[in-house]
């Protein structure tokens, strides 16, 4: 960071190239661009997919609302696909049975670091014409079939918010196999500037001012020359709980990794039974000083969902009873053994206690 002040190139420097020379290296991507965060890097993938009125995109209704903000602000209909029981991710034949004739696009998901099944997802995207975005904001450093999330060929989003592997304050990159591609995210996150014409006031596209900065490049570069070490500490702490927690009567832990799936563990989220009220459980710990998070909210309920698509409860069964019932325990790379002991212990006792 003293390098990037003393050097005056606070932003579109020497530094966001490294950065993104280091994202594109990590994740076997030939090319990456690096923005303001990762809704600005699947706003960028919408756009550039043409999305527009009379377009539907098939999203999953269980993550973060950017995962179909990012199409619904262009114009396009967001369509929700339940997600499997299991992963959490989208369940590829409901997305089969939600396409139609306006479906342009997918969207999707690698939920809590888990990854999706993106070749069954190509395959129905290469079938029928759609545009496939992965959106791997919580997914930084995860394996899909033994190679990294960006390296499959579609075009991937990493995000670098305070509570992601890596962090950087603010933050995202796209990853793409597309030079073209490439090209049109850079121009279109500097406010559709062109970089070949030499001329800095010359605008060929309606762009954005998605741009980064120097400043957090250089923390991105610090934590990336570092990252599997702070995969392997998430990894430690992930397998502490699993290790606490098996004797809980009433909890489900995060499903393991498998020969098909590594996980790059994002968060540790906790699947309670049905008759337990998460609620109080949630508000009976933060009584202890534990704080949790009711882990994640389904999109298509959020209120603003509601009033313009007219979406209720039924749409997605299995995603809404998950969002019913997951609950994110504290979790970062530094957190000791023993206040793991003591969040299982309280958790323990407070099941008990319903």
């Amino acid at each position: 960071m003293l390098d990037v002040l003393r050097s005056g190139r606070l932003s579109l420097g020497p530094t966001i190239e490294r950065f993104e020379e280091l994202i594109a290296e990590r994740t076997g991507a030939p090319y990456a661009v690096a923005l303001s965060s990762g809704t600005a890097g699947l706003h960028l993938l919408a756009r550039a997919a043409g999305l527009g009125p009379g377009d539907e995109a098939i999203t999953s209704p269980f993550s973060f609302v950017a995962s179909a903000n990012c199409f619904v602000v262009e114009g396009a209909t967001p369509v929700f696909a339940d997600v499997d029981p299991r992963t959490l991710n989208l369940d590829p034949a409901a997305v089969e049975a939600a396409i139609t004739d306006r479906t342009k696009a997918i969207v999707a998901v690698d939920i809590f670091g888990y990854p999706c099944e993106l070749d069954e997802l190509r395959a129905l995207a290469e079938k029928h014409g759609l545009a496939l975005i992965d959106d791997a904001c919580e997914a930084l450093g995860a394996e899909y079939k033994g190679a990294p999330l960006g390296s499959h060929g579609p075009s991937a989003v990493f995000a670098f918010y305070p509570n992601k592997q890596v962090a950087t304050g603010e933050g995202g990159a796209v990853t793409t196999h597309s030079e073209d591609e490439w090209r049109l995210l850079r121009s279109l996150r500097n406010q559709g500037r062109s970089y070949e014409s030499g001329r800095w006031f010359h605008h060929p596209y309606l762009g954005f001012n998605y741009r980064w900065t120097d400043l957090q490049a250089a923390v991105g570069v610090a934590q990336l020359e570092k990252l599997d070490e702070i995969l392997a500490l998430r990894s430690a702490v992930a397998d502490r709980y699993d290790e606490l927690l098996a004797g809980v009567d009433g909890v489900e832990t995060p499903l393991p990794d498998d020969a098909d799936h590594t996980r790059s563990w994002f968060v540790y989220v906790v699947l309670l039974d049905e008759c337990i009220d998460r609620t109080r459980v949630a508000a009976e710990l933060s009584e202890q000083g534990i704080e949790c998070g009711e882990y994640l909210p389904c999109i298509h309920l959020q209120p603003y969902m509601r009033e313009a698509h007219g979406f209720a409860e039924g749409l997605c069964p299995v995603a809404e009873d998950a969002s019913r019932r997951t609950l994110a325990l504290p979790f970062f790379p530094q957190l000791e053994r023993e206040d793991q002991e003591r969040v299982a212990s309280a958790l323990s006792g407070v099941l008990a206690g319903q």
